[in-house]
């Protein structure tokens, strides 16, 4: 997987993660797949699942129209998945120890077991819901959360120079966020919630 080339936006979470702390059993429980159509390659030691894609591994849930998935020797499990026709891929998955989710989606979806990590790229975006209310939105050409070091990254992308998209090189486009107040009535924060804090790298661009 290659490198995000310019980091536009850094948000690290401070004390539990917004976003990045998921459920941790989730890496070592077993990937199930349903898809139309399944294509082995042993020489590669890849399987490709087509039409209608449902992983589910854990509380992970991943939908899609084609995924990519191979395992090295150590068991650990790298997948792409991949948008059906104009939609978008799905993610989803629950918090550690508290009634919330993360949810995303992308034109390509890639998850690394190993890592710990999901990249959603192309039309990406990421929600935290509390239950089932849509808390935090961010929006990006390229997002990458790293669930061990409580990170998600997003590159802003291409800008455009036309409603018709014309693209301008060498010029960036635009990370969004909507970041909900996580103050009730009484002043304290919510239980069991953290909200999303930027670092002092927000907006600036990796030497």
């Amino acid at each position: 997987m290659k490198p995000i080339p310019r980091l536009l936006a850094a948000l690290l979470l401070s004390g539990l993660a917004t976003f990045a702390q998921a459920e941790r059993a989730d890496r070592s429980k077993p990937m199930n797949i349903e898809a139309d159509a399944l294509t082995y390659d042993d020489k590669q030691k890849l399987s490709v699942f087509t039409g209608n894609v449902v992983l589910t591994k854990g509380s992970i849930i991943m939908r899609g129209g084609k995924l990519e998935v191979r395992q090295d020797d150590a068991g650990n499990q790298f997948g792409v998945l991949y948008a059906a026709g104009t939609k978008r891929a799905f993610f989803h998955q629950k918090r550690e120890g508290v009634d919330e989710y993360m949810e995303g989606e992308g034109r390509t979806i890639h998850y690394d077991s190993k890592a710990d990590t999901v990249r959603l790229v192309q039309q990406a975006e990421i929600r935290r819901l509390m239950g089932t209310r849509v808390a935090d939105t961010i929006t990006g050409s390229d997002i990458l959360y790293n669930n061990t070091t409580e990170v998600v990254t997003v590159d802003g992308g291409v800008r455009s120079a036309t409603d018709q998209g014309t693209p301008v090189p060498g010029r960036q486009g635009r990370v969004r966020a909507v970041l909900t107040p996580q103050t009730p009535a009484g002043g304290a924060p919510a239980p069991g919630s953290t909200p999303l804090q930027p670092s002092g790298s927000l907006n600036q661009e990796r030497p």
